[in-house]
This record gives structure tokens, sequence and C-alpha cells, in this order.
């Protein structure tokens, strides 16, 4: 599996995601450029976390029109495998590969801090290694990320089984009280209905390492691994 991963002007966990991918899962992994108009061979695009173009506007709406953003779209489009961190799904909703938008936070307020999420779904790459009955311990850190879509669209992603994490509580209840955002129904990631295009507000990449004291968030890497390996 090769992975490609790219920085924008403003992102500060890209090289957070290389350190995971190459060095704690001994994977192939590419920079790239937000200007480079080639995704270099990967198999795997990923978005990272931070503040492309400074959030100007709204967060990702500049990112997309950046000269890499048309490769992912056809990478996407092909059945290629993408996925967008906090900063990265907000860039994927307003490229319009996922569905819906990220809007400030309810209280107006950046939120840094660990939830708690359990898995929707376990029929994804990153999911399928996950357990329903197990609740993940992952950080946030964004100003922008309480999901918002239309009843339509969000029947839709009911329907198709595109609901991939949600906030609960720590004994996995999902309740309204541990929704830290404002989410619509607690949602903290969807996919796409060709379950190719993931996007999730949560970390898994700052809590992938022993030396941090919490590897919640390599179960989702070891998930997408397997998936692919087999």
């Amino acid at each position: 599996m090769k992975f490609g991963v790219v920085t924008f002007p403003g992102s500060n966990c890209d090289q957070d995601m290389i350190y995971v991918l190459r060095d704690l899962l001994k994977q192939s992994v590419v920079s790239l450029w937000h200007k480079d108009t080639s995704l270099a061979g990967v198999d795997f695009v990923i978005l990272p976390g931070g503040f492309s173009y400074g959030d100007y506007l709204r967060s990702g709406a500049i990112a997309k029109f950046s000269p890499i953003m048309g490769e992912v779209v056809k990478h996407a489009q092909r059945g290629g495998y993408v996925m967008g961190i906090c900063n990265g799904f907000q860039i994927l909703t307003e490229s319009g590969l996922l569905p819906g938008a990220l809007l400030h936070n309810v209280d107006r307020k950046f939120i840094c801090k660990n939830v708690n999420l359990v898995p929707t779904t376990t029929q994804t790459p990153i999911t399928q290694g996950l357990s329903k009955d197990r609740v993940y311990r992952i950080p946030i850190a964004h100003g922008e990320g309480r999901f918002h879509c239309d009843e339509t669209t969000y029947k839709a992603l009911k329907d198709n089984d595109q609901i991939i994490f949600q906030y609960c509580r720590v004994d996995g209840k999902v309740d309204e009280d541990h929704n830290p955002n404002g989410s619509l129904h607690n949602i903290a990631g969807i996919c796409n209905q060709g379950k190719n295009v993931f996007g999730m507000m949560p970390h898994p990449e700052r809590a992938a390492d022993p030396t941090l004291n919490n590897e919640d968030g390599r179960a989702i890497f070891d998930s997408l691994l397997k998936f692919c390996a087999s």
C-alpha cells in the first residue's frame, strides 16, 4: 500500500500522519504538495488536519481549488481511496466528494480534547476491524466540526450505511450530552456511497503511538491495512 499525504498552506498534521504511516506502520509514504498535478502513483490519499489557507471564507473552501484536488477527485471517482481528517474532512465536503458540511461548533469555541467514539458500521475499510461494542478514545481539535446536512441527505447516509463514527459516552451510548460540537445525530465521520472516501473530525494519528499512552487510533489504521491486504 502506497500512501500520499497532501500538504496545503496551513496544514499542521501532515508530518504526524507521515510519522504514523511510515515509522509506526512501516508503509510507503509520499509527500504531496498542494500545487502538484500528479499523485505519484499512490493507492491511498490522505488530506490531513490543519488550517488550510488560514480557514478563510470557510474551512476547506479555498483548498478545494488547489491543483492537487483535481487529481484527488479523479482518483476517488476511479474508486481510489481518499481519507480526510479534520480540515481534510472539511475539504472533502467542500469538494463534493462527501455530502453535508462542517459548520462552526455550536458554542462557537475551538475544542481540543479527547472524545469517545463508537463505530456505527463495520462495513468500510477503516472500520471493518473495529468492534461496535468497543469505545475508542480519540482527540479532536477544531472550531468548525459540527456536521450538518438536510434530512434527505441524512436519510441517504443512514440507509446506505455511510455514517462511520458517532460521538458517545464512555459506555458507548450515543446521547446529546456527549456531543462536543453539536453535530447532527452525533456524527463524527462519514463515507461516500462507494465506501472509498472517508471523512472524520477526530484525529486517529494523534492516538497511534504507545509513547502517548493511547493507541486507539492505530486500530483504525490497522483495520485499513488488514482490509487492503485481504
